[in-house]
């Protein structure tokens, strides 16, 4: 079997090259259930994208040895949108159309995403995204399972001013939609807790960045005016390799000015000497570090599929493997996989998370889930150093724009609606049929 699996794996790269390959096909029946892959596995989001398409062809492989779904093996079909935001949209209609999945893992980027957003809603398709993102937004053909600004930025900036102190913040992102819309909220929620105007600093960079001397310059001189400063990341891909080695080259460490970061995991720290980053922390809901008897068998689980004991595990990962399990289960439960039925059939799906504790989906489409921030250490791990007291339930829309506070996503009777007004009792977009 081992040799057969590395097989398929070489068929698969020789294939991505060409625009996309259905592998398993070549070893299963046709009476197959497509599962489309949709991640970047060239250009600047590969670093983060490509280990997400691993962990779902694993998934795939570990429920077809169960026996695959209501009796049929799971068929994966393998694109590459490679960072191209208006590809993403092109590979989504070409998986649906044409190679006719019955469902997408996939999209990194909020920019990625908000472009197969419509492409799903046209076709009725179905999309399990897995990466923590801005919120303001519930699609009924999206289920969210990373996690929204109240699970991850909200709870990373109350602990650096509950635990930390912090005075003043640099809100530091890649220059699209999910660190804009991320530093709106976290703007209006910081000068809700009094802080002032003068005392954020906002700075944004293109994907890929790599010139970072003059902007960490900028970091250092606002930290170093006499009040107790941090950077919130949401700095996304490549560009955060030479932003911590410019950190290094600085001498700017976690005791001067601590980095949170809200894209920045195991995966993207692998690549990194982090021996100058150890302090600097960031908030996911998942570390590779906790210890609990499911997490170390999704360890093993990944070890064994990779071939590589040191490759590591991250956040969106979790995500990955616990969207993939509720989508198994709603097949399941609904006995087929008609979008509506699967999308119906998902509301209230459980499944455990790796860090402890259950995974809820609820009606808004998007998860509860637990609240950890990380410290790293010089191996590249985090320690947890501080968890929320159970799961939190994920917010579709932040009570923190003047736009988003009366809205609710509510996917069931009698509501339906993503954006709904609770004080006009109207929905503003799309709505259930």
């Amino acid at each position: 079997m081992k040799t057969k699996k590395l097989s398929l794996k070489r068929l698969a790269q020789a294939g991505i090259a060409a625009g996309a390959i259905s592998y398993s096909g070549l070893v299963m029946a046709a009476d197959t259930i497509k599962v489309g892959v949709l991640h970047s596995l060239s250009g600047t989001m590969a670093i983060s994208e490509s280990t997400l398409k691993d962990t779902v062809l694993m998934m795939i492989e570990k429920q077809n040895e169960k026996g695959g779904v209501m009796g049929k093996k799971l068929e994966p079909v393998v694109v590459d949108p490679a960072s191209d935001w208006p590809l993403f949209a092109e590979k989504a209609r070409q998986l649906i159309t044409q190679d006719k999945v019955d469902v997408i893992f996939g999209c990194w980027t909020s920019v990625s995403r908000k472009s197969v957003l419509p492409v799903v809603e046209e076709l009725n398709g179905l999309l399990f995204y897995p990466v923590q993102y801005e919120g303001e937004e519930s699609s009924k053909n999206v289920f969210y399972t990373g996690a929204a600004p109240n699970q991850q930025a909200i709870p990373a900036v109350d602990y650096l001013l509950d635990d930390l102190g912090i005075e003043r913040f640099v809100l530091a992102g890649t220059d699209y939609v999910y660190p804009r819309t991320t530093n709106k909220i976290l703007e209006a929620y910081l000068q809700s807790k009094g802080i002032a105007e003068d005392d954020i600093m906002i700075n944004y960079t293109p994907f890929g960045h790599s010139d970072w001397q003059s902007i960490v310059s900028r970091i250092k001189e606002f930290g170093g005016e006499g009040k107790k400063t941090a950077v919130v990341s949401t700095i996304n891909g490549d560009a955060n390799v030479p932003f911590y080695k410019e950190l290094s080259n600085q001498g700017m460490d976690a005791s001067d000015i601590p980095v949170i970061a809200f894209s920045v995991g195991e995966q993207e720290l692998s690549g990194i000497n982090t021996g100058p980053l150890v302090g600097h922390l960031a908030a996911w809901n998942y570390f590779q570090s906790v210890y609990t008897p499911e997490n170390n068998q999704f360890i093993e689980q990944w070890h064994d599929y990779i071939g590589d004991d040191d490759r590591v595990t991250n956040d969106p990962m979790e995500a990955t493997y616990i969207g993939f399990n509720m989508w198994v289960k709603a097949v399941e439960k609904a006995k087929s996989t008609d979008t509506d039925k699967v999308a119906k059939a998902m509301i209230g799906v459980e499944t455990p998370n790796l860090t402890g504790g259950t995974a809820v989906m609820n009606k808004n489409h998007h998860l509860s889930k637990p609240v950890l921030i990380g410290e790293i250490q010089d191996n590249g791990q985090f320690a947890v150093v501080s968890q929320t007291d159970g799961v939190v339930p994920g917010d579709a829309w932040s009570d923190y724009l003047p736009d988003s506070k009366n809205l609710i996503a509510d996917w069931t009777d009698p509501v339906n609606c993503g954006n709904y007004n609770t004080k006009t009792k109207t929905c503003g977009g799309q709505t259930a049929q």
